[in-house]
């Protein structure tokens, strides 16, 4: 049922109030207003007045977060997400303004990572095209010849333009929740060791020990981003770790909570404890600038909640061990 809504003219919440309190109180003192003498007549037209004055003043405060709103809105019209609107009341405007200053944060939050990722995107890009530029220029200009060394080199920027992109779309999938996990039991010993064998790549295996106990575990996960958690971990600890110390990964089963828990661990410089709460973001690298893309431990920790687990730095000194916890029930 559609109610009439004459008061839709009027442009002020405030003259709106104020004329439901006069139409309210002349309907309801009408009858007075005829029987009364004069003096009772303006002693009702005293308290009209009164009440219209009061109205007002209280309208202001009672519509001052919906003029905030207004303002704020209109600002974030020319992309200022910064504006908040104060309101002390408890009522339907009260949580219409905490609701908005809410959605009001999540905006800034989502502008800020966009202009963040494209910012870091455009970096990230900038360094591989511009190598594999002046190795294609070179070529071209006659400065070097297309023999093995030099296709070698734009070979390995086109795979570091691969491996750039393919993160940035898995972490994409991840973020959106198209992932769907699949968990099935596997045997962890040769899943590990198939896993770093393909991390190894053309270069040849990847210096590691594996120590899994008890022997024959088995785990229950979704295999395909475990690989992605185990790859990434694996690939970080080759990069910052010492060439002749082999990467030592550990599994065992929590005898306490009954998690798989999976340590890898390098000798490298290690990850300095300001930055251990960081080092699970976009683009983070630790304070290395090696040229790595900085989304693997991204995509590590998303897989890892994924399964409802958790990923950490480990207090170890020397080097680094990021410990995995995965439930198995």
């Amino acid at each position: 049922m559609n109610w009439p809504r004459p008061l839709d003219p009027l442009r002020s919440f405030k003259a709106k109030t104020g004329l439901l309190v006069v139409a309210s109180l002349f309907l309801a003192s009408l009858t007075f207003w005829i029987t009364a003498q004069w003096q009772f007549r303006f002693a009702l037209l005293a308290a009209l007045i009164s009440a219209l004055a009061v109205t007002q003043v209280l309208a202001h405060g009672m519509t001052s977060p919906l003029r905030e709103m207004t303002a704020a809105a209109r600002a974030m019209a020319t992309g200022d997400y910064s504006r908040r609107v104060r309101s002390t009341s408890r009522d339907e405007i009260g949580q219409l303004a905490t609701a908005f200053n809410q959605m009001a944060e999540d905006l800034e939050a989502d502008d800020r990572y966009r202009r963040e990722l494209i910012g870091n995107v455009s970096h990230e890009l900038r360094t591989p095209i511009a190598a594999l530029q002046a190795v294609l220029e070179n070529v071209v200009d006659g400065v070097e010849t297309p023999d093995q060394q030099t296709m070698r080199a734009a070979l390995a920027q086109t795979e570091r333009l691969g491996s750039l992109v393919a993160d940035l779309l898995d972490l994409s999938r991840l973020e959106g929740g198209a992932v769907p996990l699949q968990r099935t039991a596997f045997e962890i010993e040769p899943f590990l060791d198939e896993v770093i064998r393909q991390a190894g790549g053309p270069a040849g295996p990847l210096p590691a020990v594996v120590e899994v106990s008890p022997a024959g575990l088995r785990a229950v996960a979704d295999t395909a981003r475990l690989h992605q958690v185990i790859a990434n971990l694996v690939d970080n600890a080759a990069r910052y770790g010492s060439p002749e110390a082999p990467i030592r990964v550990r599994v065992r089963i929590d005898q306490h909570t009954g998690d798989l828990v999976l340590d890898v661990h390098d000798d490298g410089p290690g990850i300095p404890a300001a930055d251990r709460s960081r080092v699970f973001e976009r683009f983070t690298r630790g304070g290395a600038q090696d040229g790595g893309t900085g989304l693997g431990l991204a995509i590590a920790r998303w897989a890892v909640e994924l399964h409802d687990g958790r990923i950490e730095v480990l207090d170890t000194d020397p080097g680094c061990c990021i410990r995995v916890s995965l439930p198995q029930t």
